[in-house]
């Protein structure tokens, strides 16, 4: 027998014996879900040997208590933590990733579950380990101060427990835009929720731009994503897309509402997260992008289809058009809601950020999808986490063509559970790539039709065989508003610029 092949045989001995072994404190405690510490044994191999046996395992350092049972258990996720340490994942292993983050999760409702059997230094003992395990698979969670190694548990504890906030990642290149979407939240659209600017380092938002953003509104301040994360692994100041997902693990917000800069929101924020019922059952709301290029992406299609080759697929993913039709483009990230109070959904949140890893997305990520957009349905997908997909594939929100039979502007639209206008991206101007200075405010949208695709991203793109709906003197009251705000807050950016 290899010595790989021992070290497997005594890693699935190991793991039989603590089967056993939370049985009998299940029996012993009454406590119904204590067997829930998830030590697999699965057919993809993640976890199924270990590098030293028990006489060699790092359990000598552990206290011992006087249960049997628990010191069992204590030794092994020392056991299992090493071995995740000593042999870490390549980055075109995104399921195996997903198993070991659903391992982490069972040893953390574990050790909620058991933590008045076990002692103070027990309890100590096994909330080091697991930060110590997830440390070493996002070496990012590391204090970028180097004062500290900044834990799981830390970022945890810095969540405001209840607290909602709005996230908006930008630097000197979408600057104007998240000047305008908050004008959008907070004179258009009335919204107080509180808001946090997030950037990379002074190179990407200077702080003369942080001063003047912080300023357009009560409540609003800036978070250099690169004070709460190391960047060694990231490259956040070169990393376009990939702050987003950091930017949303980073805030103090307990649930938090991610916005691109060039979104504009129809409907005020804090009704999407009180009111969404897909997003109050699952604690995450995603949102689809267009049906387009069918067929056209097979080598996409059969990568992920390999990365889910030992998992059950979610509700979510079963319904998925994309998925399971051929389509190219699943999500657009352009808003993305979390409720990081959710074990699942956090850890979940901890694979999309490791997929937007430097390595990661320049390897795989990118290369698979088109920047972050994929990573946020994959990430949750694949660590056994809940989520919520609008109901509608991308929608057109613009002006009705010549004929009137058809739909045509620069964006995708979004919707709420009722069908109603929710946001869109694109930003505030006609076409942001051939006319800055040209606003608008569409007059009609179409839901599930036909996508007549620009030949390139500046042509425009077209709907068609569909229900042609126009906007409701609400939503242009809410979209004039916003455009009287963005050229108001484009004065002053000129006067801004001229004097820096």
């Amino acid at each position: 027998m290899s010595v790989l092949s021992q070290m497997r045989y005594r890693f699935l001995f190991g793991a039989l014996a603590l089967v056993l072994i939370l049985t009998l404190i299940q029996q012993r405690t009454n406590f119904h879900d204590a067997t829930a510490l998830h030590i697999g044994t699965g057919s993809d191999g993640t976890f199924q040997s270990t590098p030293k046996d028990r006489s060699q395992s790092s359990s000598s350092t552990l206290p011992i208590h006087s249960d049997a049972a628990l010191t069992e258990l204590l030794h092994t996720v020392s056991t299992t933590s090493t071995y995740f340490t000593d042999y870490p994942l390549p980055a075109s292993e995104f399921g195996k990733m997903g198993k070991r983050l659903q391992v982490l999760r069972d040893w953390i409702e574990a050790s909620q579950r058991l933590v008045h059997q076990m002692t103070p230094e027990d309890a100590d003992t096994l909330r080091n380990r697991i930060d110590q395990t997830a440390l070493s698979l996002f070496p990012f969670l590391r204090d970028p101060s180097q004062s500290s190694n900044t834990s799981l548990s830390h970022i945890r504890q810095k969540f405001k427990p209840e607290s909602k906030g709005i996230v908006i990642p930008t630097g000197r290149k979408t600057f104007r835009y998240a000047c305008h979407l908050i004008g959008n939240l907070r004179d258009a659209l009335g919204s107080k929720l509180p808001i946090e600017i997030a950037y990379a380092g002074d190179s990407d938002l200077p702080p003369n731009y942080r001063n003047f953003i912080s300023e357009l509104g009560s409540d609003i301040k800036t978070v250099d994503v690169l004070q709460v994360f190391d960047d060694t692994t990231l490259d956040l100041q070169h990393g376009g897309w990939a702050i987003k997902a950091f930017a949303a693990l980073g805030s103090h917000y307990e649930q938090t509402l991610v916005l691109d800069a060039d979104a504009i929101l129809l409907q005020a924020p804090e009704t999407i997260l009180d009111r969404h019922s897909g997003y109050k059952s699952t604690g995450a709301l995603l949102f689809h992008d267009r049906l387009l290029w069918q067929g056209a992406f097979k080598d996409r299609h059969q990568w992920w289809e390999k990365q889910l080759e030992h998992h059950t697929p979610s509700q979510a993913l079963s319904k998925s058009r994309v998925y399971n039709e051929g389509y190219a483009e699943e999500c657009d990230s352009g808003l993305v809601m979390l409720d990081k109070s959710r074990l699942s959904v956090l850890l979940g949140l901890l694979h999309v950020c490791w997929q937007n890893t430097k390595e990661v997305r320049d390897q795989w990520t990118y290369k698979m999808g088109y920047g972050d957009k994929e990573s946020w349905w994959l990430g949750l997908e694949l660590s056994g986490a809940e989520y919520t997909f609008e109901d509608h594939y991308g929608g057109m929100l613009g002006d009705l063509n010549a004929d009137k039979n058809k739909v045509c502007s620069f964006t995708i639209a979004h919707f709420d559970e009722q069908d109603r206008l929710l946001w869109y991206n694109g930003s505030l101007l006609k076409n942001k790539l051939k006319n800055v200075t040209e606003f608008d405010v569409p007059t009609h949208y179409m839901i599930d039709g036909a996508w007549e695709k620009g030949a390139t991203k500046p042509d425009i793109s077209c709907m068609k065989d569909a229900k042609i709906t126009e906007t409701s003197e609400e939503e242009r009251k809410i979209l004039r508003k916003s455009v009287e705000k963005a050229k108001d807050v484009d004065a002053r950016i000129e006067e801004f610029t001229s004097l820096s």
